[in-house]
């Protein structure tokens, strides 16, 4: 490395730092939008004038996004992708405090998450749609074997290789899954889901490529030899897809409120489902948890006259 090149690097803002470090594409490109709104009604032109932005600053962001109308998790979390930049700038001692903190959100309307979770007949019968005769049939039981029963956000399914499958801890077999912030858990292979990716492995006959993607396009033809995954969309379109033929159409994220409601429902612990789930926070977790809004619970199945 040239000197020249050395100075350069040094020179690099820690805000431009902390976009590159955002790994997640639709975490950046949300993230891209909040700051690229505050700069503009701060009149920020260089990344070095965040180093000067005061608590006021952005109260009078919060107010001007309120009377643009623009709802309350969106205002959330436009102030959570500005507090996020201050206190990377924080740790980098680029600046003494973050403006954000203490600075007061919308609340939230509901502490329920709004992703519609299935009911278990809904889930079956999902699970039952694709042809077990085909191989595309294999393919998409598996994919929604594995997000019904392991609660994995789609982009943690396609991330998925054929080694980190089937992995074995203790005698008990783990998907290995890359999650947000290229943190790694260890998920325990459901039987059902297990069986459904071991039967489309074999049809499939990529089983002995560890390096290669678990789950791959289709068709197969067209895709012969590639190594590639399926993509998000390819994810979501397939659990849409399905789902519309039985009359409720869904996104694949429904998949994981499912998951991960009906693990609540059935007593796992909370702090178990934050592991399980990858949640840095547990009031995230909270958002999944809807036993007190069960209408099999409600008084008016109580009454009795």
């Amino acid at each position: 490395m040239t000197a020249a090149e050395f100075q350069a690097l040094a020179e690099v803002p820690a805000e431009v730092e902390w976009f590159r470090d955002l790994d997640n594409p639709h975490t950046e490109r949300a993230y891209r939008a909040a700051i690229t709104d505050f700069m503009r009604f701060v009149g920020i032109r260089r990344p070095q004038e965040f180093r000067i932005v005061t608590r006021a600053h952005v109260i009078g962001w919060r107010d001007d996004l309120a009377r643009r109308h623009l709802d309350k998790p969106t205002i959330r979390h436009r102030l959570s992708a500005l507090a996020s930049l201050f206190e990377y700038l924080c740790d980098r001692n680029a600046i003494t405090h973050n403006p954000v903190k203490g600075v007061r959100r919308p609340k939230a309307e509901t502490t329920e998450g709004k992703t519609p979770a299935l009911g278990d007949h809904q889930a079956r019968k999902l699970l039952a749609k694709p042809k077990e005769t085909t191989l595309k049939g294999k393919r998409d039981r598996a994919i929604l074997a594995t997000l019904l029963y392991h609660a994995l956000r789609r982009e943690e399914l396609c991330k998925l290789s054929v080694k980190d499958f089937d992995q074995e801890r203790r005698g008990v077999a783990f998907l290995v899954v890359s999650g947000k912030g290229n943190k790694t858990r260890y998920v325990p292979l459901h039987p059902i889901a297990r069986a459904l990716i071991l039967d489309y492995l074999a049809a499939g006959g990529h089983g002995a490529d560890v390096g290669g993607a678990l789950f791959r396009p289709l068709p197969a033809k067209r895709y012969r030899g590639s190594r590639k995954s399926i993509t998000p969309d390819g994810v979501y379109r397939l659990v849409r897809d399905y789902s519309a033929r039985l009359g409720f159409e869904i996104g694949a994220h429904a998949l994981r409120a499912t998951a991960a409601t009906n693990a609540l429902d059935h007593k796992a612990e909370i702090a178990k489902v934050q592991e399980w789930l990858g949640h840095a926070s547990i009031s995230t977790t909270r958002l999944y948890d809807r036993r007190k809004s069960r209408p099999e619970d409600s008084p008016t199945f109580k009454v009795s006259y």
